[in-house]
């Protein structure tokens, strides 16, 4: 028989296990296309100094892990396990799971987001903790599990890949639900906590950082879109430019978002599956820059340096983005919690300048600063200031 018992004794402590959550959240919003169908994620502003790692798989089936400064709560509920609470007479939970909770934890479970309309008791099967100056996970001390079931709490398969967290098992786990293959040393890259690099991103999902993926992420989280059409001046809904412009090089541009100041970024290049496309902006002032190598560079621009068109003027850390850090003091979280929504890796302002900079030199030389059609004398002005440009 599988019980929670043998969960508590296979679980790592906390900190690990939060590493380790947060590891999946990262592969899974990697690996998928639609963040709608993520069975993992990770919340680390639940609530004043908490943090939650939830999963749930669609099916019925959920867990949460709530890390607070009184402890930690791991609640699982499996709807086909024999202990449901849908499955006893009074529909209440069983006998022992939450009774030694303490005191300090157990308001945890009666979060609104645990508990099913119509039912007076929490959504719970199977349920762990370990209060803050101990050493090991604690479980119900008077449990009787029905000898009829050899998963009676469903913990066995609620936390399996929180008791075997092998690269191999979080493989065979992501390949059977996304029924793909995903390389297993890109597993072992974000298990072991390095950072998720567009490398790794791509190949843990070829098409996840495409055009059309992220312009889906970006439609089914209402936090990012309006961040970007305000913000980060990354407006969707604004595709139409002042004026047709062409470029040089002869490739095709096509509208993407635009800006309340008149200014319009543009894709450009054909569009080809899973093909990224330079992003270049012109403003309503006759000014244009390429400003990244593809929309998820673009992207990663607007959340991480807000006011990147001073880095083109020649503006530089730390007065770069200083005075909007000083309006918006929440801006890093709420920059790491926008980029794991829409799956991009996370960068550090330098990182983003130097791409930008590097970026923005191109757009001369290789034919990137447009024109107004058939009209003489109308090639816009380069935004980079020559004397801050790199190198080529």
């Amino acid at each position: 028989m599988s019980t929670v018992n043998e969960t508590a004794a296979l679980l790592p402590d906390p900190d690990e296990l939060r590493a380790h959550l947060r590891a999946l959240a990262v592969l899974d919003a990697a690996i998928g296309d639609d963040p709608r169908f993520c069975q993992y994620t990770f919340d680390a502003a639940w609530g004043p100094g908490e943090e939650a790692a939830l999963m749930d798989n669609g099916s019925g089936d959920d867990f949460s892990v709530l890390f607070t400064p009184a402890g930690v709560l791991i609640r699982g509920f499996d709807h086909e396990a024999a202990m449901s609470p849908y499955g006893t007479d009074d529909e209440q939970v069983w006998p022992g799971v939450i009774d030694d909770v303490p005191a300090a934890l157990r308001p945890l479970l009666d979060e609104p987001a645990f508990r099913d309309e119509g039912i007076d008791a929490p959504r719970v099967t199977a349920c762990l903790w370990w209060q803050t100056g101990d050493t090991a996970w604690r479980t119900g001390s008077a449990i009787a599990f029905p000898t009829d079931s050899e998963h009676p709490d469903g913990s066995g398969f609620l936390f399996r890949l929180l008791t075997d967290r092998s690269p191999a098992a979080v493989q065979a786990h992501f390949e059977d639900y996304y029924e793909r293959p995903v390389p297993l040393d890109a597993i072992r890259h974000v298990l072991a906590g390095h950072p998720l690099t567009p490398a790794i991103a791509a190949a843990l999902n070829p098409a996840a950082l495409s055009d059309d993926a992220l312009l889906r992420r970006i439609a089914a989280h209402p936090e990012v879109d309006f961040y970007l059409s305000c913000d980060g001046e990354f407006d969707l809904a604004r595709t139409d430019p002042i004026e047709s412009i062409a470029l040089p090089n002869g490739l095709p541009v096509e509208p993407v978002a635009g800006c309340g100041a008149g200014g319009t970024h543009y894709l450009c290049g054909p569009a080809v599956p899973d093909g990224p496309r330079p992003v270049l902006y012109t403003d309503s002032e006759g000014r244009a820059s390429l400003i990244a190598e593809s929309l998820a560079e673009a992207l990663t621009l607007a959340i991480v340096l807000p006011s990147w068109h001073d880095a083109l003027a020649g503006l530089r850390p730390p007065a770069l983005n200083a005075d909007y850090l000083d309006d918006n003091p929440d801006h890093p979280a709420v920059r790491d919690r926008l980029l794991a929504a829409l799956g991009l890796p996370p960068a550090t302002d330098q990182e983003v300048l130097d791409r930008l900079l590097a970026t923005a030199a191109r757009t001369v030389p290789d034919g990137f600063l447009p024109h107004v059609p058939d009209e003489e004398g109308s090639a816009f002005e380069p935004m980079l200031d020559p004397a801050t440009a790199p190198a080529r």
